[in-house]
C-alpha cells in the first residue's frame, strides 16, 4: 500500500496513510515547488502519492500530521531534502525579524565597512573572496560630471595637438 489521497480542498489534500486510521494534511505550499492556487489541478481523490512527515501536534486532543509531496520524487519516492533543509528555510522565510523596538529589521543592500584582509568596501574579512597573494578587485571610481563638461572646444584643440605631435615623430 502506498498514501492515497482522501479529499482535496481548497487549501491541500487530506491523505490516508496506510496501516493507520489518521489521515494528514498535504498543504498546497508543500504539494510542489511551484505556486499551487489549486491543489485539485495537482492531485484528485484516489491518487497514489509519495509525502513526508514533516510534522504533527496535537490541537483539542486530536493529533494532526503535517505532510509534504514536494520533498519526495514522486515517480521513485526518495527524499530529496534528507536533512530538512527545505523545510527550515520555508520556516525562515514565515519569520519576520524586529529589533528591541518592535521594528522590523530590513537588511541594506550595502555593507559601509572596509575588509581588513584585502582592504575593499562593502564585505567583512571572514566573507573576503580574495586569496592570499591572488587577484585584488576594488570598485571602479565613479566620473565626475565636470570632467563631461570642460572637455569643450579647448578640449579638441588639445586633442588636435597630440595628434599633430604624434604624425610629427612618425616621419
Amino acid at each position: 500500500f502506498s498514501p492515497q489521497v482522501a479529499a482535496v480542498t481548497d487549501y491541500g489534500a487530506f491523505i490516508k496513510i496506510p496501516g493507520c486510521r489518521k489521515q494528514g494534511l498535504v498543504h498546497r505550499t508543500h504539494m510542489s515547488s511551484c505556486r499551487v492556487d489549486k491543489p485539485s489541478e495537482i492531485v484528485d481523490v484516489g491518487d497514489k502519492v509519495w509525502v513526508k512527515l514533516i510534522g504533527k501536534e496535537m490541537k483539542d486532543e486530536k493529533l494532526k500530521l503535517s505532510l509534504s509531496m514536494k520533498v519526495v520524487h514522486q515517480g521513485t519516492g526518495k527524499d530529496l531534502d534528507p536533512n530538512n533543509v527545505s523545510l527550515d528555510q520555508d520556516e525562515r522565510k514565515k519569520r519576520t525579524f524586529r529589533d528591541y523596538t518592535s521594528q522590523k529589521i530590513t537588511l541594506e543592500a550595502i555593507l559601509n565597512t572596509v575588509c581588513k584582509k584585502c582592504g575593499c568596501k562593502g564585505h567583512f574579512a571572514k566573507e573576503c573572496f580574495m586569496q592570499p597573494g591572488g587577484t585584488k578587485y576594488s570598485l571602479i571610481p565613479e566620473e565626475e560630471e565636470e570632467e563631461g563638461v570642460t572637455a569643450g572646444p579647448e578640449g579638441d584643440k588639445k586633442i588636435s595637438h597630440a595628434e599633430e605631435s604624434s604624425k610629427k615623430r612618425k616621419k
